[in-house]
């Protein structure tokens, strides 16, 4: 798992080239096995590797969705706000297992922050999507996650370089 952690790196350029159907089936299994508070499981997951609908999802914000019309995929992460009180934290910790199995897989991915965001001046970037794609009112949509095979690896970020200060015992100080 180290390892995973040490080469995960975002990857906003993908090749042309579909995810296997192998691929497919152990994306899918990775969400649902994604743990969540109390096992309430409000997480469901919408997976769109339509061009149409991926170039109409990469324009759910102003910026930083551009790159998903390129992509082979992208999952849009939602989940029961009336399931969970925590459904941030169950959503979240959906996508990033996504991520992390992605990487095992050779494949790249990158998160697309949709909660908070905006559309337009009169829509949040959730309603846009929600609209797009009939999600119930019930549903809140944390993210859209890219994922397909990367053009070129990045390197991984140096040990050396990680922020070591960020780390305390016991204490603050």
């Amino acid at each position: 798992m180290i390892e995973i952690l040490r080469m995960r790196r975002s990857s906003r350029v993908f090749l042309n080239k579909p995810i296997s159907s192998m691929h497919f089936d152990i994306i899918k299994e990775s969400l649902l096995r994604a743990p969540t508070s109390k096992n309430n499981r409000p997480c469901e997951f919408i997976f769109v590797d339509s061009k149409n609908l991926l170039k109409k999802l990469s324009e759910a914000k102003s910026h930083g969705a551009s790159f998903l019309k390129d992509s082979p995929l992208g999952v849009v992460i939602i989940a029961d706000s009336n399931k969970s009180d925590v459904w941030v934290e169950d959503a979240s910790i959906a996508a990033i297992t996504m991520q992390y199995v992605c990487e095992s897989l050779g494949m790249g991915s990158c998160w697309i922050q949709i909660r908070e965001r905006f559309f337009s001046d009169e829509i949040n970037s959730s309603k846009y999507v929600k609209e797009l794609l009939d999600i119930p009112d019930n549903f809140e949509v944390l993210a859209i996650v890219a994922a397909g095979y990367p053009v070129k690896s990045k390197e991984p970020v140096l040990y050396e370089t990680l922020l070591q200060d960020k780390i305390k015992t016991n204490s603050y100080k």
